[in-house]
């Protein structure tokens, strides 16, 4: 099986908790991945909204710190550049692509964006829930979307080659980064509204706008983004929003975004080691061609276009 997953939290796990990627109690362990190939995982630094200014960059730096010390010696690749995901690829061996969940990270600092990049970061939501100095978060009554720093970071991110990500994001957030984006940008572990009703799942119109714009959506595992009853959520939840994403048009822009180590999962899920079952079932329902797009293609082919 070949995966491609646009987000989970197991190195903000590893580095908070003191752990590693190889622990076997997380959603997430490289000693569970023997069989993926290729494998190729995003693994975000989650910036907390407790989390502002020099606090947040010494969490982001001490995070990258867990990362270098847990690839060091390891036959995982950092993938940095398109070419990078090519060779895991043609290799059918295990990747890496570092990504930032929340732009607090930033400090209000542009420059910060460029420190980014050249830490090896190739993709960032603008918010978490809350506020920070891009914006307003999901979480927001306001909805104030992009502040005049948010526009100029966006603008940064596109000229240095950060891809925006909008999953978390306020409503007016999104429609403002619609707005001002050359490029194409993505939601990277976000649903449907339409068959879970959470605030953080996308609206019709938005997931038309990222087919139209050749944008990328990662299905979330998160119980309650998958089922309005969050403890009746299983794994054929994701079928259905998979399902629903390809009828209206998506099925080049939907791939995987778990979100593994940041959220309760389907209660029949126990972890990275479903995803063999996950896949069968995907395989079952929608045949060998439109699950192999989901679980590697589509992921596969956004990111090589755009690093």
């Amino acid at each position: 099986m070949r995966l491609f997953d646009m987000h989970c939290d197991t190195l903000y796990r590893a580095y908070t908790e003191n752990s590693t990627l190889y622990d076997d109690s997380f959603h997430i362990s490289f000693n569970k991945v023997r069989s993926i190939s290729p494998y190729i995982q995003c693994l975000a630094v989650w910036i907390p909204d407790e989390y502002r200014g020099e606090a947040a960059w010494q969490l982001f730096e001490g995070c990258v710190g867990k990362l270098k010390e847990q690839l060091e010696n390891k036959d995982i690749e950092w993938c940095k550049t398109a070419e990078d995901i090519r060779r895991v690829a043609e290799n059918k061996s295990k990747g890496i692509i570092l990504t930032v969940e929340g732009g607090a990270v930033l400090g209000g600092a542009i420059d910060k964006i460029q420190a980014l990049y050249d830490k090896g970061v190739r993709m960032m939501t603008l918010t978490w829930n809350g506020k920070n100095e891009l914006g307003d978060g999901i979480g927001e009554e306001a909805e104030g979307g992009l502040t005049d720093f948010g526009r100029e970071a966006v603008r940064e991110m596109e000229r240095v080659g950060v891809i925006v990500d909008i999953s978390h994001a306020g409503e007016k957030l999104f429609w403002d980064v619609a707005g001002i984006t050359e490029k194409p940008f993505v939601a990277s572990h976000s649903n449907i509204r339409a068959l879970a009703p959470h605030r953080r799942n996308l609206t019709d119109e938005q997931f038309a706008v990222l087919i139209s714009r050749e944008g990328l959506t990662g299905l979330n595992f998160c119980a309650e983004f998958l089922n309005k009853n969050k403890t009746n959520a299983q794994m054929y939840d994701i079928i259905r929003h998979a399902e629903y994403f390809i009828a209206v048009g998506g099925e080049k822009c939907v791939a995987m975004g778990g979100d593994f180590d940041g959220a309760d999962i389907p209660s029949d899920m126990s972890g990275i080691e479903a995803m063999e079952k996950l896949h069968e079932m995907f395989t079952d329902y929608f045949g060998r061609d439109i699950t192999n797009d989901i679980f590697f293609g589509n992921a596969y082919r956004f990111f090589t276009d755009n690093l």
